[in-house]
């Protein structure tokens, strides 16, 4: 794209702009002249400044106001996102269709743009939308429904059986409660490789707009996802719980069945929520094991060092 059109972009000002093409993004030491790279604090804009970088995408707070000498720097709010922008517009296409060693059910629907890789298994009536990204060895489940721009990493499979069962109470026995519903995965989600999702039970497992979930997650059936949710690796959620928009969840974070975690709740990393617990309170921070408010959490901590240190025969305080 031209100097002027990443400007637009971005949303910079594009008064008085160098020219030239800018077709990728970099670090500012590998950059060229065909390259953007971004600065959100002094010494990346350094960096940037000295690199022979063809555009400088620079959060407007380092300069006070005052306007660049160097013609290359463009001012946006945030520098980080803007660059992200950048770098998905200026990414190398793949060629779209569905490679030869995929299988494809009956009555599967494939929208424009979208790429199905190496040895994908699609069940019949699956829909995807229009410029999905599908990994080498995906498994989508008939009853399976995708949006458009969904990116699926490699391994993962999705609306697959989920985990319950009914128990006879005279045998003990198990039988597997019907596993018949639905999997909805909005516009724009990306989910990492070796994840898991199920289908409803008897209805829908529906994950929002967009949504990004790393590697190595399991979610359970009939499960309500929001949008624009963050799911690190290792996290499992239980059946029929509820992650509501924007919310936080850290690495290994454990969620008990019929719980539900609130608009903007933020879990730290190994957080434990019980069953049918509710964490609310936007930009809230939980912690521990069962998750409670941070501060909480770190007096318990405080309490149980001066506890260790009593027993020692030390003062609390040492």
């Amino acid at each position: 794209m031209t100097f002027a059109e990443l400007a637009n972009l971005v949303g910079a000002d594009a008064d008085g702009l160098g020219g030239g093409e800018i077709v990728r993004v970099s670090r500012p030491q590998d950059a060229t002249e065909d390259a953007a790279v971004f600065a959100t604090e002094v010494a990346a804009l350094e960096a940037a400044l000295a690199s022979h970088a063809g555009s400088i995408l620079a959060s407007a707070q380092l300069f006070g106001g005052a306007k660049p000498d160097d013609r290359r720097v463009l001012l946006v709010q945030d520098a980080r996102y803007a660059f992200a922008l950048a770098g998905r517009c200026l990414r190398a296409k793949i060629a779209s269709g569905v490679h030869a060693t995929a299988v494809i059910g009956d009555g599967v629907v494939v929208g424009a743009g979208t790429t199905v890789g190496p040895h994908v298994v699609i069940g019949d009536g699956v829909e995807l939308g229009e410029e999905c990204s599908i990994g080498a060895r995906v498994t989508i489940y008939a009853g399976s429904v995708l949006g458009n721009r969904v990116v699926v990493q490699a391994g993962a499979v999705l609306g697959s059986t989920g985990f319950g069962y009914a128990r006879d109470q005279q045998t003990g026995r198990y039988l597997l409660f019907p596993q018949q519903g639905t999997l909805v995965i909005e516009d724009d989600v990306e989910i990492g490789a070796n994840t898991t999702i199920d289908r409803g039970a008897l209805a829908e497992t529906r994950i929002g707009r967009g949504t990004k979930i790393d590697n190595l997650v399991h979610v359970g059936h009939n499960c309500r996802i929001g949008e624009d949710v963050i799911i690190a690796a290792q996290t499992g959620i239980s059946g029929s719980s509820v992650v509501e928009d924007g919310a936080i969840l850290g690495g290994q974070v454990g969620i008990g069945e019929h719980a539900t975690v609130g608009k903007g709740v933020i879990l730290g990393g190994g957080a434990g929520v019980l069953s049918g617990k509710k964490m609310a309170g936007a930009g809230k921070v939980f912690w521990g094991r069962p998750a409670r408010p941070l501060k909480d959490y770190l007096r318990g901590l405080a309490s149980f060092s001066a506890l260790a240190r009593l027993r020692d025969g030390r003062s609390p305080k040492d």
